[in-house]
């Protein structure tokens, strides 16, 4: 299950996608969820699946790839439906209602929009670590908020912190897995059905994770500063970012596609 986590890994090709200037993918990733958000109909989504379907083809990235990073969120997908499903009021699709507990239609729209409005938003931003290295990701976070450094906001320390935030997710989420089977070699069982047993278990499981964190948090410190790392005042690049012509075109059209999308909330037909 946690080998499914496709959040902050970087997928190395050497597509159109990844060549992007990082600047563009970020603003657009913006862009991408605000029309997700503004949508209030289903037919929209289906452009967008289209949509996510080309970037797919278009940054070589398989879809099986994409979906797998579906499979952790499914506890979260179902308790977001359920909620919405048996706590809208509407009319009953059931003749039965335990209490405040009943299933309505509009709890049932509602349920499956909130469902396919969340797989889209994680499939869509996922795109953005699998086409951009971390490196790559630094520097156009860095770039844009350059502007803000003249009210004395931190630009590269900030896009420094995001970007090893990021980094370290699947280097934890690998280290995770090590330790628990580490812990059912030893008797541990993360597979129980009794919810209380399943807690308990996790407890020799959180504090080495904890400490092992804590040690890969300093030894980055410590390699960075061996470096001569301070920061971003006089710091120089060996590939500096540059936009071009394409950059532009690709967001224009892109954003332009969103905002048609999002345009549809206006419209008064679909469903």
């Amino acid at each position: 299950m946690l080998k499914d986590i496709t959040l902050g890994q970087y997928y190395p090709t050497n597509s159109k996608i990844h060549q992007l200037d990082p600047r563009v993918k970020l603003l657009f990733t913006f862009v991408f969820m605000a029309a997700i958000f503004t949508v209030d109909k289903f037919y929209p989504f289906a452009l967008i699946v289209l949509f996510i379907l080309f970037l797919a083809k278009a940054s070589e990235i398989p879809i099986k790839y994409l979906v797998k990073g579906i499979k952790p969120l499914w506890a979260i997908l179902l308790i977001t439906f359920l909620i919405n499903a048996m706590l809208t009021p509407g009319k009953l699709l059931f003749d039965f209602q335990f209490g405040f507990l009943k299933v309505t239609v509009e709890g049932l729209r509602i349920g499956c929009f909130m469902i396919i409005r969340l797989v889209l938003l994680v499939v869509g931003t996922s795109l953005l670590t699998l086409t951009t290295a971390p490196i790559e990701l630094t520097d156009g976070i860095e770039k844009l908020l350059k502007p803000l450094q003249r009210i004395g906001v931190p630009a590269h320390e900030i896009a420094m912190m995001m970007t090893i935030a990021l980094r370290f997710i699947p280097t934890l989420l690998d280290e995770t897995d090590k330790i628990m089977k580490a812990q059912m070699a030893r008797g541990a069982d993360f597979e129980s059905k009794n919810i209380v047993d399943r807690a308990k278990s996790l407890i020799p499981l959180l504090v080495p994770l904890f400490i092992s964190a804590f040690r890969r948090a300093d030894e980055l410190a410590i390699a960075m500063e061996s470096r001569c790392y301070r920061g971003g005042v006089g710091r120089t690049r060996m590939n500096e970012i540059v936009l071009s012509r394409r950059d532009i075109i690709s967001f224009s059209v892109a954003s332009l596609l969103m905002i048609l999308i999002a345009a549809t909330r206006f419209f008064p037909f679909g469903i």
